[in-house]
């Protein structure tokens, strides 16, 4: 389905984001590889600190503790992930299974062809799309998108305020 001219900035980020990790799930399915695009920031958070709280992973992985703790727990429903007791006996650690540390091997040659991937669909484009998402999401860390909302509400109030009178 082609982005029509009319598609608004969510529509639009929605229909890549299917077209990324569509594309993306489907090549682990060909590879014969039970897993999911969105595993891939824990895992990778877990190979660099080895076993992590879910605070550790999130902030690791640059995801929210909520994302990630949904994460996890797909993960551990799988076998992918465990939990045993932290330090304090109320904090979870998480840890690779075996059957995930297995997977570790095909997963690196599979994310360096995704990341080759990337590279040429950066070609195509007039600024790499990496580099456009890292400003827009630091963009938005310094006003977020519900700021730009409320300032864009107020400035059309205004505006009809004054057509009014």
């Amino acid at each position: 389905m082609p982005a029509t001219a009319s598609a608004t900035l969510g529509t639009l980020l929605r229909h890549l984001i299917e077209k990324l990790d569509g594309a993306v799930e489907q090549s682990y399915a060909q590879a014969g590889l039970d897993y999911r695009a969105r595993y891939t920031p824990v895992v990778r958070a877990l190979m660099a600190s080895g076993p992590a709280s879910i605070r550790s992973i999130s902030r690791s992985a640059g995801i929210t503790h909520s994302a990630a703790s949904q994460t996890v727990a797909q993960m551990v429903e799988r076998g992918l992930l465990k939990f045993r007791a932290g330090s304090d006996g109320r904090e979870r650690i998480v840890t690779l299974t075996p059957a995930a540390e297995a997977m570790i091997p095909k997963l690196q040659q599979h994310w360096s062809a995704t990341n080759d991937a990337a590279a040429t669909l950066d070609s195509e484009l007039s600024m790499p799309l990496s580099k456009l998402l890292r400003e827009a999401i630091e963009a938005l860390d310094r006003a977020s998108f519900a700021q730009r909302i409320e300032t864009a509400a107020v400035k059309h109030k205004r505006a009809r305020t004054r057509k009014k009178n």
